[in-house]
Order: structure tokens, then C-alpha cells, then sequence
């Protein structure tokens, strides 16, 4: 069957619902986003943008002053809709799907027989069938894919983005995407939608496998960075620079071992493995120990920010503990980005404040700090944070490679190669 998708609306306008939406309206097609944040709707009906992402603030202005983007705080009739909002893990590392249950009961009551339903949101094994359950038990006078299979009145599928922050304008387009339809119309539907933008192939799987893959490859990557932080561990102990190491192992033609930081973050690689270790806790063993790894990263970041504090109490005699100074380069859970989502150097700045040393906080690309951080971290612009005693470079913002004192300081440590 050719779907006409003249109008989509897409719920959830983050760092992925946003580019998305705005790259369909580029496109030709209308699209009403969605988004629980007031604040975030009034600026993109604004033509601007509440996030960070390079040409996104350009784009959505463009689409919005043509008509083709606007957002408010409820969904709308349309042709398809797309569900884009974050899946966080509870305490216990279990998958917490709340937001895409109240997305799908908010989007239930418009929807009409031929509309198809797509899951971008990353999520575990099974979501998007319940996520179909939801809009099953929501409007029982229509048939879902689980009901009727080929025949449903409406079309479900998972269709999980794999951009790069900092690129996904470009990604978006350019990259391969995933379709994994309930049923296989579910699945040419999809594929008819994206090909509205993508360039790349449109490669059609059923639902469980592509909630899968975008785990997988999370996963994968997820354990390749726990061995440069393991390693990074290993030559601290043995006295070893350990990214020249890297440097030179890279050499072999066949060994590609990434750089450590101070940890793992991001709503993706730092939460989708434990989504597989959920389900299959007894054989996701390299995957648990890989996450447990990354996350002990922070922990060891800051033992070594304590180690430097003695240092400089030691040839500092005069100075107590009150009085030292650490200078946090970057809050952010990558490099460019102003996504503070899992974020270890936040983390790391947050529990650094908690034991009672001034910091400051340097990250070029807010004007304000991330709520609930405490009151003695102080937001600083490079220059400012010459006279801080410690120097702790998390992120590896483009600002701080021109930034040569660092690179000279004798109380400095980096958690990242700059």
C-alpha cells in the first residue's frame, strides 16, 4: 500500500525529536511537534532552538517561518506520528518506559485507520509491541498489528536513530536507518516515510530485532571504551602514558583501541546495555562488567583529583584544604555539545563541590549551570579560571586544545587527551 504522509507529528522535540522534525519539514512534509516543556515550544514557534547542535538553530528557523514546523503541548490528527521521548532505567537498572506509555495514551485518541505509529525512543526488548498494546487497550475501535497482522488498521514500528551529537543534521540524512515494522506493510510504510530524507539504505527487520540492533551497537561501542578506561587504570598503576601507548598499539594493523575519559555518558551507551542485561542477566556477563567499568571511571577521577589536592597542600603549607581551588574543564558527556545527560564530568564537578572545595566550572557552551548543582561551583569563562589550584580537564571542548597554560600547569590532570 503507498502511504500519503502530507502531516506528521512527532512527540518528544529533544536532541532527537528536534533535528528530526525539522528535517522532515525541510523536506516537504508538515509536521506539529510536541513536547511537555512550555519553555521549549515557545521558543521553537519562535523559530529558535533550546538546544545545542551545529546548523539546528538555522534549519528549524528556516521551517518555521515557511510553516512547516510548528510546536505546541498536545498532539494533533495526522498521518503518522513519531514518538521521540527519553527511556530512563529505574534504580535497579530496569528499562522505565513512563514516558513512551503517556506518549502513546496522549497520541491514541487522534489517531485514524492507515496512521502509522513509530518508535524512535531507544528502547528494550518488547517496547514497541507494548507500546501497540497501549494504543490497543487506548482505542479498541481499531485493529493493531498484534490483533490482525498484515491487515491492522494501524501501522506500528521501531525505527532507532544512530547519529553522532555534534553531527546529526548530517547523520540523519546520510547514515543507514534501521526499519523494524511489526508486521512487513508496517515496515514499507516506514521505509516510505524515511525515504523522504534519508539517503542512506532503509534496511527492513521486524520490530524486536531493531530494538536489538540499536542496543547492540551501543553495547559494542560501550565495551570497546571500558577497555581504554580499564587500560587507562592498568598504566596509571605502571607509570605508562597511556595515550601514547594507545598511539603506538594503534599502529597494528588490526587493533583500534579508543580513548579513555572520565567515564561514559549520553542517554545511549551509557543506559542501552543495561536494557540487555535486564532481560538477560545471566548471559549478558562482558556486558554488565563493561558498564560496571565505565561507571567506576568517575569514582577513580576523583581519587586522583584528591591525590593531586595532597600534592598541592603538601608544598602549600600554608593553605588548607578551605582553600583549594579546582577548575573543572567541561560539564558535558561529550566534546561541542551542550548535553549534559549521563554526564561523568558532571558528576565528577557535582561530587568534587560536595566535599567542600570551591570550584569552578568551565563550559563554553551554556550561560547558566544545570540545576541542583551545589552552591560552590561557580560558572566561570576560561580565562577566569587561571587562579584555580587544580586543573581537571573532562571534556574536550574545542576551546580548551588553544588553551596552552593548561598543558603546563603542574596541578593538572586530564581525563581526556587534549
Amino acid at each position: 500500500m503507498n502511504h500519503q504522509f502530507k502531516h506528521i507529528c512527532v512527540i518528544g522535540l529533544g536532541y532527537i525529536g528536534l533535528p528530526t522534525a525539522a528535517t522532515f519539514a525541510a523536506h516537504g512534509i508538515k509536521v506539529t511537534g510536541v513536547d511537555v516543556n512550555q519553555h521549549a515550544v515557545d521558543m521553537i514557534n519562535q523559530g529558535k532552538v533550546h538546544i545545542v547542535e551545529p546548523d539546528l538553530d538555522a534549519l528549524v528557523k528556516g521551517v518555521v517561518e515557511k510553516g512547516m514546523l510548528s510546536a505546541q503541548t498536545t498532539p494533533v490528527e495526522a498521518d503518522a506520528y513519531i514518538v521521540a521521548v527519553p527511556t530512563p532505567f529505574k534504580d535497579d537498572h530496569e528499562p522505565d518506559l513512563k514516558y513512551i506509555e503517556v506518549a502513546s495514551k496522549a497520541l491514541a485518541p487522534y489517531l485514524s485507520k492507515g496512521n502509522l505509529v513509530i518508535l524512535e525512543s531507544t528502547s528494550p526488548v518488547g517496547a514497541t509491541e507494548q507500546m501497540s498494546a497501549w494504543l490497543s487497550e487506548a482505542r479498541p475501535d481499531l485493529s493493531f498489528p498484534q490483533q490482525e497482522g498484515e491487515t491492522s488498521d494501524i501501522r506500528v514500528a521501531h525505527c532507532p536513530e544512530r547519529v553522532l551529537p555534534g553531527k546529526v543534521l548530517l547523520e540523519l540524512i546520510s547514515n543507514d536507518r534501521i526499519i523494524g515494522g511489526m508486521t512487513e506493510p508496517c515496515s514499507a510504510a516506514s521505509s516510505q516515510l524515511y525515504k523522504t530524507f534519508v539517503q542512506g539504505g532503509c534496511i527492513e527487520t521486524n520490530a524486536r530485532t531493531a530494538e536489538m540492533c540499536k542496543l547492540t551497537e551501543n553495547s559494542f561501542r560501550d565495551v570497546n571504551i571500558a577497555f581504554a578506561n580499564e587500560l587507562s587504570v592498568i598504566c596509571d598503576k605502571l607509570n605508562i602514558n597511556v595515550w601514547e601507548l594507545i598511539a603506538l598499539a594503534n599502529r597494528h594493523p588490526r587493533v583500534n583501541i579508543l580513548q579513555p575519559g572520565p567515564g561514559v555518558g549520553g542517554h545511549c551507551i551509557a543506559v542501552d546495555p543495561w536494557f540487555i542485561v535486564a532481560k538477560t542477566p545471566e548471559q549478558a556477563r562482558l556486558i554488565r562488567t563493561a558498564r560496571e567499568v565505565n561507571d567506576a571511571k568517575p569514582e577513580w577521577v576523583i581519587d586522583q583529583v584528591k591525590i593531586k589536592i595532597a600534592e598541592f597542600l603538601q608544598a602549600n603549607p600554608n593553605k588548607t584544604i578551605k582553600d583549594v581551588t579546582v577548575a573543572c574543564y567541561g560539564l558535558a558527556f561529550k566534546p561541542d555539545i551542550d548535553d549534559f545527560r549521563e554526564s561523568p564530568a558532571l558528576e565528577i564537578t557535582k561530587k568534587l563541590a560536595e566535599q567542600g572545595l570551591n570550584v569552578l566550572a568551565i563550559e563554553p557552551n551554556i550561560d547558566e549551570l544545570p540545576k541542583k548543582m551545589p552552591d560552590n561551583v561557580k560558572l566561570v569563562n576560561l580565562d577566569q579560571s587561571n587562579d584555580a589550584d587544580i586543573h581537571l580537564v573532562l571534556v574536550a571542548h574545542k576551546e580548551f586544545y588553544q588553551y596552552q597554560h593548561l598543558k603546563l600547569n603542574k596541578y593538572l590532570l586530564s581525563a581526556v587527551n587534549i
